[in-house]
This record gives structure tokens, sequence and C-alpha cells, in this order.
């Protein structure tokens, strides 16, 4: 399980820092937002461009085995660069704990992103001022199939 190519890191160090502490404890070190307390996941995909692995933590927003992946870029105008590369290729490399998994993810829209758009901003309210800075672009949001047993 994984993927071909060159890992290269975040360029924000302490994002990269976080992500290489969370896989090496099997998730039970740095699997939170910083002091906030609040829950992450790392996953991990191929740059469309670079063909280089890429890594990402976000919030976990979790319900019944599956996962919202919200691609808020802190509300900023675009979206964020591992957005383009679920586009491009929905296989991921999924780890909320232990042990990762490959999977697949795919955008959702209508009453199931309004279900999850709510369930994510339960679990971090600054989704939803994100969404405003955010202006003219929806924020997207992409969901794990559930893991197999």
């Amino acid at each position: 399980m994984g993927f071909d190519g060159e890992y290269e890191p975040s360029t924000w160090k302490w994002v990269a820092d976080q992500i290489a502490e969370y896989e090496a404890s099997g998730g039970s070190r740095a699997n939170t937002l910083t002091d906030t307390g609040i829950p992450i996941i790392v996953f991990t995909t191929l740059g469309r461009k670079t063909g280089k692995v890429r890594k990402v933590a976000l919030m976990r927003v979790e319900h019944d085995g599956e996962y919202a992946l919200v691609a808020s870029k802190g509300g900023a105008p675009e979206h964020p660069a591992w957005y383009h590369n679920l586009v491009a290729n929905p296989t991921i490399i999924f780890q909320d704990g232990p042990e990762p998994y490959e999977t697949t993810v795919r955008m959702i829209d209508g009453d199931e992103y309004a279900l999850w758009w709510e369930r994510s901003v339960e679990v971090y309210p600054p989704y939803a001022e994100y969404q405003e800075k955010a202006e003219n672009r929806k924020i997207p949001i992409f969901l794990t199939e559930a893991r197999s047993s």
C-alpha cells in the first residue's frame, strides 16, 4: 500500500512536523490541531502535476465510518492544492489512528453536502467563518468510502 513517488513535506514546518510525529506514533501523538484538542486525520495523495507524494492533516469529521475532507484553505479565494489532486486521482491513503488504509473519495453536493457541512462546522466552528471569507467560492467537501471490515 502506498504511492510511488518522492515525498514532499508541507512547506509549513509545523504541519510537516505534526504529520511526521502523527505517523511515527501511529496516531497516538500530534493527533489534535495544536492546542485546541480537536482531533485530526492525515491523508496521502499524489500531486497531479509533480507526481510527488503529498500528506495533508485535516480536522476529523467522521460519521458511521465515513469522513469529510473539507477543502477550506482558511477561506482563501481558491481551493487548496490537494483539492485538485483529489479531483485528478480520488484514491488516497487515509489514517485515523494506528493503521493507514487505502480508500477513495468523492465530492458531495445537495442534501448530502448540507448534512456534512453541518457536521463539519459542529466539529470546527471556524469553517463557517471561512465560508463567509471565501465569498464566491463554495467550500468543497469530499467524502471517504466507509472502511470495509
